[in-house]
């Protein structure tokens, strides 16, 4: 790998992300490890869980990591490929803390890093801040710590901590054990479902659990070759396992990421059962279960007004954060309620995960689907009726945080023309230099018209 890139990465919506190689660096592995276990680790916090994805970067990347962590003086427990929810059980199974080298839905050419705090817990704002500050003190010492470039082999030295692999198969029993539990003893039996596995973490334990809860499953895009996940497949294109659906005469299909973190569902037609209406569907039936506390749940922004609309129609209250898992998990612990999630599919059960889980959001809603004994498609849509959503995407010359301010006199111009019927929403992305410019409206065409006058005018602003 090439020498660490000038500019330093810092923390994202979900992590440190960037090209691997050219930005993440074994030398940055190496470091973030280090920072993060002298800003994370204490004297009942001496372990941390290992993991990572497919990709053909992350051996070596999570080998740098691991180093880091053990020459702070950490007991690494290495995981090798494991799904983000994985580690995170792990993590909270073992009191640890976690890391995932994934750059989740991402190409095979980026890479990540995500950090649990112990029991598998996001960081927050605060505590990232911390570690970027240890990264930079780190990156300016005139001796650096990290392994030279190329990179290095797993460290063969006396290290302050230790590197040890997990025995073969205790991550991957445990945790289908674990989401399994969700089920209470009930199953899945009589459902034929198709698992897009993205060539990700998940190709193998993804279909496992279904397997172990009694589905007939088919499974695709589960042969990961270092460069093919998320390469025409998984929760980013849904279209590839709706055709599989439809060929194998499915009763669903489910499409993890790389990470499998998150999930988009599709029912037997092929139709797309995103985000919000697998978090309606499972609303609906934790509160008739009487396990949705509060009778709330936590959305984002960028969840479908439609979607406010079908709860308030239930009589389910509804709590709206920033975009980002990681913030709907603190609304979670702060309001003590169960549900909470993403349009784009990440599903959190604070009653049994501390991240989002693709795996366990498709065992929660294919078991709501068995006892209906209705097929998704109908459950869907009595769930919710989505307005039409356009997103349009403009890159800019550098990150906007501050955007939707700049433009809030055209923001407002779009939303005296909407009324009560849509909304406007602009953010910059968390991880790329984009300006995300969303509309809902009564129908498309207003949504497309509208959304891409905006964008010209932040187009014009900002590049």
């Amino acid at each position: 790998m090439p020498p660490d890139a000038p500019r330093q990465l810092g923390f994202g919506t979900d992590g440190v992300r960037g090209v691997a190689g050219a930005e993440l660096t074994v030398g940055f592995a190496h470091r973030l490890g280090r920072a993060a276990a002298r800003v994370l680790s204490s004297s009942s916090i001496t372990g941390v869980v290992v993991g990572g994805d497919t990709r053909e970067s992350t051996p070596e990347l999570a080998a740098a990591l691991s180093a880091g962590f053990a020459s702070a003086g950490l007991d690494v427990i290495e995981l090798g490929v494991a799904p983000t929810p994985m580690v995170a059980f792990e993590a909270n199974r073992r009191g640890a803390l976690g890391a995932v080298v994934s750059a989740s839905h991402n190409p095979y050419h980026d890479n990540g890093i995500k950090l649990f705090a112990a029991g598998g817990r996001k960081l927050s704002d605060d505590v990232e801040t911390r570690i970027e500050a240890e990264l930079t003190r780190l990156a300016g010492q005139a001796d650096p710590e990290p392994p030279p470039e190329p990179p290095p082999e797993p460290p063969t030295g006396p290290l302050p901590g230790s590197l040890t692999p997990a025995p073969t198969g205790s991550g991957h029993d445990a945790y289908v054990e674990h989401v399994i539990a969700y089920l209470e003893g009930r199953r899945l039996d009589g459902l034929r479902i198709v698992v897009d596995a993205a060539n990700g973490a998940a190709s193998v334990v993804g279909p496992d659990v279904l397997r172990a809860a009694g589905a007939d499953v088919v499974v695709v895009a589960d042969r990961p070759d270092g460069r093919n996940i998320n390469d025409g497949c998984g929760a980013t294109v849904p279209s590839f396992v709706a055709t599989k659906v439809l060929e194998h005469g499915a009763d669903a299909g489910i499409a993890l990421d790389g990470d499998a973190d998150r999930l988009i569902a599709v029912d037997h037609t092929g139709a797309v059962v995103d985000g919000d209406h697998i978090i309606a569907i499972v609303a609906d039936d934790l509160r008739a279960k009487g396990e949705l506390r509060h009778d709330t749940v936590v959305v984002t922004v960028m969840t479908n007004l439609g979607f406010r609309l079908a709860m308030q129609d239930a009589g389910i209250h509804v709590v709206e954060t920033g975009v980002g898992d990681r913030y709907v998990l603190e609304a979670l612990a702060a309001g003590g309620f169960s549900l909470g999630g993403e349009q784009s599919g990440h599903v959190i059960f604070a009653d049994h995960a501390t991240t989002g889980d693709g795996v366990l959001s498709a065992v929660a809603l294919l078991d709501a689907v068995a006892r209906a004994g209705r097929p998704l498609a109908e459950i869907a849509a009595r769930a919710m009726t989505s307005l039409p959503q356009v997103l349009v995407n403009v890159r800019v010359a550098s990150r906007v945080p501050d955007v939707a301010e700049k433009l809030a006199d055209d923001i407002a111009r779009l939303e005296a023309e909407l009324g009560d019927h849509g909304r406007v929403l602009v953010r910059a992305s968390g991880t790329e230099p984009l300006v995300r410019v969303m509309v809902e409206a009564p129908t498309h065409e207003i949504a497309q018209r509208s959304a891409d006058d905006l964008a010209a005018v932040a187009e014009r602003r900002f590049t």
